[in-house]
């Protein structure tokens, strides 16, 4: 198999994107059935390692930088530059609405048939959610539920990674606190975390094969019937995304003196994820190594980051969908925005996009917060959800490259920028080393 690893990592992965659009368009529906499982093992493998992999990470991270203080400025800044690609982010949505008008001439829209009206956790609720009740059911993904009849019972649940990482935090803290007589027990740790990123590299292997039946799934089971009536608003969403990330994150790569190009030859590998994957979770492994890796991010502090990043960051979930699912439905149903609607929108977006940090559907999540905000009807928002797999795929991409720039962004104004790995913008994320690529 050397000739395959020798391929580049991401045109293994455009080679499993096409060869799974064309066995999907061959198929049909038979695609789901036969290809399916394929990406379902992927996105299982990926999130077999994923809660270990920061568990380790994060209190590495902790423990090996220079202490409590520079862990709090480096924390700062990276909140600072979450909120502002945030709020950029928004006005991209608003502004694709207004120049697409994607709810204008839309005729009559049915309600998908498999949407739920999302329930929106108090804010409360969700800042005391952060601290586990018991770590080791945040470790594995679980927590306590109740059966109809009372029984109390281990349910999954999918918003456990804040908890890991605050939980890893504060043993990280504790080993910095105690000093030499936690050696031992740090060099376990740092030996835990290398073996968690091995085995990471041995899982991203297997992208192009879940790319290959992840697509297959989705362009075998998604007809064109379902897409046509809100095709200008997929459009929209695809340009604003699109926008988003080549021209702003563009330009803020350029105030920091550093190469556009070499930031997204270094990050593709994690936006080719995210995009087929649709999950910050799923995309999480690959961005980090990509930060690390391929864009000279110090070790440390992507370990921090990026898994924080991939809770709270989501610039198309959180910020630029809901602002143009908010504009789009007071487009189709004749309600004119006031210029303090548009304001709550943008307020809400930003500050939403934080606290719904873990829930699950996050996007429709975000649109519901939104919508309740600005006083527009909550209902309509079922007739996006029909498409919302597709809409999903651009919003994830761009929520995962924003979760590899603003660690970039901290890195180079902190010093912890590696430059001349992040100008050799490496593309490899797997098992074979950069040099057997060359």
């Amino acid at each position: 198999m050397a000739w395959w690893f020798r391929i580049k990592f991401w045109k293994r992965v455009v080679l499993g994107f096409v060869l799974g659009a064309l066995a999907g368009w061959a198929f049909g529906k038979e695609a789901e059935t036969w290809f399916g499982p394929l990406g379902d093992l992927y996105v299982t493998l990926i999130k077999m390692i994923a809660v270990p992999l920061v568990f380790f990470a994060v209190i590495n991270a902790v423990a090996s930088l220079a202490g409590q203080k520079s862990i709090a400025a480096l924390a700062g800044r990276t909140f600072l530059w979450f909120a502002i690609t945030a709020v950029l982010a928004v006005g991209v949505g608003l502004a694709a609405g207004y120049v697409f008008q994607p709810g204008v001439g839309v005729g009559v829209l049915q309600v998908a048939s498999d949407y739920k009206p999302k329930e929106v956790p108090g804010v409360l609720d969700m800042l005391l959610n952060i601290v586990p009740s018991n770590p080791f059911a945040a470790l594995a993904g679980a927590a306590t539920g109740k059966t109809g009849d009372g029984m109390s019972v281990m349910v999954p649940r999918n918003g456990t990674v804040l908890q890991v990482i605050f939980f890893a935090g504060l043993v990280g803290f504790a080993l910095v606190k105690l000093g030499e007589r936690t050696l031992r027990l740090r060099e376990l740790v740092r030996e835990a975390s290398d073996t968690m990123i091995q085995v990471t590299r041995f899982v991203l292997e297997f992208t192009p094969i879940g790319t290959f039946g992840l697509i297959a799934a989705l362009v075998g089971g998604y007809g064109f019937a379902q897409l046509k009536p809100l095709f200008q608003f997929v459009v929209a969403l695809y340009a604003a995304c699109a926008f988003h990330i080549v021209v702003v994150y563009t330009l803020l790569l350029v105030v920091h003196r550093l190469n556009p190009w070499k930031f997204f030859r270094g990050a593709f590998p994690g936006m080719q994820v995210g995009f087929v994957a649709s999950s910050s979770f799923a995309a999480m492994p690959v961005a980090l190594r990509s930060v690390q890796h391929n864009l000279g991010v110090n070790k440390d502090y992507a370990s921090f980051a990026v898994p924080l990043g991939a809770t709270i960051k989501m610039d198309g979930c959180g910020a630029i969908y809901p602002a143009l699912a908010a504009v789009f439905i007071a487009q189709y149903t004749g309600f004119h925005l006031t210029t303090t609607q548009y304001v709550t929108i943008a307020i809400a977006s930003v500050l939403g996009s934080f606290g719904t940090a873990g829930v699950p559907g996050t996007a429709v999540i975000m649109a519901t917060v939104v919508l309740s905000a600005a006083g527009l009807p909550l209902q309509v928002i079922g007739y996006l959800y029909a498409i919302d797999r597709i809409l999903d795929m651009m919003r994830t991409m761009t929520n995962v490259t924003g979760q590899m720039l603003v660690p970039v962004l901290v890195a180079k104004e902190t010093g912890l920028l590696d430059q001349k790995i992040y100008d050799a913008a490496d593309t490899n994320v797997g098992i074979v080393d950069a040099e057997m690529q060359s």
